[in-house]
């Protein structure tokens, strides 16, 4: 099967505080911890390789979901946010809300100062999936938003202009299919809640 399955670490404390992580290495907290280890991961995804972005709240969030054996993707990292690490939104917006709307308004292009834009992170996750070998399939990405909103793109040409065709929700996963070097969506936001066994 050419299938992955996304899905994103655990919350960290910056999380919880609002604050963009982007390349930032913050674990997960406490709380985080407990989230991940009552997630459910369908049976059917369970023996599934895992690649998993080097980011430790990401390599936590596998090691807790039971994945023993990872391997770690450069291409999975989070987008780079560069100066913006570490404030919040609405700090960014307060200190100058025109060019942050206009910048906001780029859509793909959005590019935080010395950072990346979020079609720097299609792109390299697109050479990423293209280079993947049937021998590594199924696996499961253990990632980060950034990367879930890239692949939702990838698989739907979505702009980002607008709202996604189709939320995100937490705490889920997402299974696509490799197709043609790119994604097809399969099943978006499959609960990780529930014990319930999906596809």
């Amino acid at each position: 099967m050419t299938e992955l399955l996304f899905i994103r670490h655990g919350p960290t404390e910056w999380n919880e505080a609002g604050r963009i992580q982007g390349r930032a290495d913050i674990p997960l907290s406490e709380a985080g911890r407990k989230e991940v280890c009552s997630w459910t991961l369908p049976a059917s995804f369970q023996s599934w390789a895992c690649f998993c972005s080097p980011l430790v709240r990401a390599r936590e969030t596998a090691a807790l979901l039971g994945f023993d054996t990872r391997q770690i993707v450069n291409e999975l990292q989070e987008m780079h946010w560069g100066d913006w690490e570490g404030h919040t939104l609405d700090t960014l917006r307060a200190i100058d809300p025109e060019a942050f709307r206009r910048n906001e308004d780029r859509g793909l292009d959005f590019r935080p100062p010395d950072g990346e834009s979020p079609r720097d992170v299609k792109v390299r996750l697109a050479r990423w999936v293209a280079a993947l070998s049937e021998e590594a399939l199924p696996a499961v990405v253990v990632c980060h938003k950034g990367v879930l909103r890239a692949a939702l793109s990838l698989a739907t040409g979505w702009d980002m202009f607008d709202d996604p065709p189709e939320k995100l929700r937490e705490p889920c996963a997402h299974l696509y299919t490799i197709q043609s070097d790119s994604l097809l969506v399969s099943q978006l936001n499959i609960s990780l809640e529930s014990t319930e066994i999906h596809q």
